[in-house]
């Protein structure tokens, strides 16, 4: 399939536009802003584009108000259909983050429940108990996910629920033509609702491609034929950078032929996995090595081994940020891209991994 034969570049819209961090109502068109990188896209090499949120929320996208409209800090969704336009007659796929585990306390059916209690006809859409009381002195109890109270978890087994996202996800397709999405917190999602996704994306478009977060566990579980195509090889990431501090390729050695290697050990073997060397949750890439030298070395490692290589934003000229700091630190606003030494390396490493099929 198409993605897993090109190199991916991830954006955080709300970082990467400088929008404020409290979602204050106020218009803007900020989302165009990415057209004007795409000729920086094309010099790297990219396929594709996977966007972090970017739908109406409270605060950091992952707590959605509503699914349906690009958030008012970014843009329109006429803003944002002109960036898919503009990425697909580039040859770049559009891929976004499905967030369907949870959404916002601003959530358009949450704030009914709140307002109507046990009235509301969306008091099954979530987990409630309204003889208990949440952190917000709601009157009502309420599961958030691992205990982030502004992260409001939908019931996946409701069928309203379920509908409602399939058609989010539809018009989706519909409005700005995307090719797959980065399931958020793939780990938790319930595996019936997985395989009903794969099952109705299948029919959506050819080729939609679905990649899960998964933080830990056996990548078996959720990448299967009836579930999801790809996950997030976080295994291998830790594997990169802390091989590279040590001076001591055995971590990374042994997790590839673990993963991937021949005599019975690649337990993914024939799969193919997102990698990556930092992303928008975790520290930069160059601040977290010992020694930034190794960052040429690092990156052709990534581009070498099995999967899916991902690049984020601001990486591939060796940005920094410490998850120390807190995420704002690690999603910041570049007033433009930087082509230097290291861009250029990372630059002819994403050619050779987009045009040599074997690496593939």
């Amino acid at each position: 399939m198409w993605a897993e034969e090109c190199v991916f570049y991830q954006i955080y819209p709300l970082g990467f536009c400088g929008a404020p961090y409290e979602n204050d109502g106020i218009q803007t068109h900020k989302i165009l802003k990415v057209k004007d990188w795409i000729e920086h896209f094309k010099r790297l090499n990219i396929g594709a584009i996977y966007f972090s949120p970017l739908f109406e929320s409270d605060t950091h996208g992952y707590n959605a108000r509503d699914l349906k409209k690009i958030d008012v800090r970014l843009g329109t969704n006429e803003d944002f259909k002109q960036v898919c336009d503009a990425l697909h007659e580039a040859g770049i796929r559009v891929m976004l983050d499905g967030v369907f585990n949870h959404v916002g306390r601003g959530f358009f059916a949450f704030k009914d429940v709140l307002q109507n209690r046990e009235n509301s006809r969306y008091k099954d859409w979530f987990h409630i108990n309204f003889g208990g009381n949440s952190c917000y002195n709601d009157g009502l109890y309420y599961e958030g996910w691992e205990g982030n109270y502004d992260l409001v978890k939908l019931n996946l087994y409701n069928p309203e629920v379920v509908d409602y996202l399939f058609d989010a996800v539809r018009f989706w397709v519909d409005e700005f033509g995307i090719d797959g999405l980065r399931l958020d917190v793939a780990y938790c999602l319930d595996r019936g609702f997985i395989n009903r996704l794969r099952n109705f994306t299948n029919g959506l478009k050819d080729e939609f491609y679905l990649i899960g977060e998964m933080i830990h566990g056996n990548y078996n579980d959720l990448v299967r034929d009836d579930m999801l195509h790809s996950a997030t090889n976080y295994e291998c990431y830790k594997g990169l950078y802390s091989s590279f501090n040590c001076m001591n390729m055995f971590e990374l050695m042994h997790s590839l032929m673990r993963q991937f290697g021949e005599d019975g050990q690649g337990i993914y073997r024939g799969k193919h996995l997102l990698s990556f060397v930092d992303n928008h949750d975790v520290t930069r890439i160059a601040s977290i090595l010992t020694n930034e030298k190794h960052l040429p070395l690092l990156y052709g490692a990534l581009m070498g081994m099995p999967g899916i290589p991902c690049i984020y934003y601001g990486s591939e000229w060796g940005a920094k940020g410490e998850k120390s700091q807190g995420d704002p630190a690690l999603r910041p606003c570049f007033d433009t891209y930087v082509e230097n030494e290291l861009t250029d390396w990372v630059s002819r490493l994403s050619a050779i991994r987009s045009k040599e099929k074997i690496l593939a």
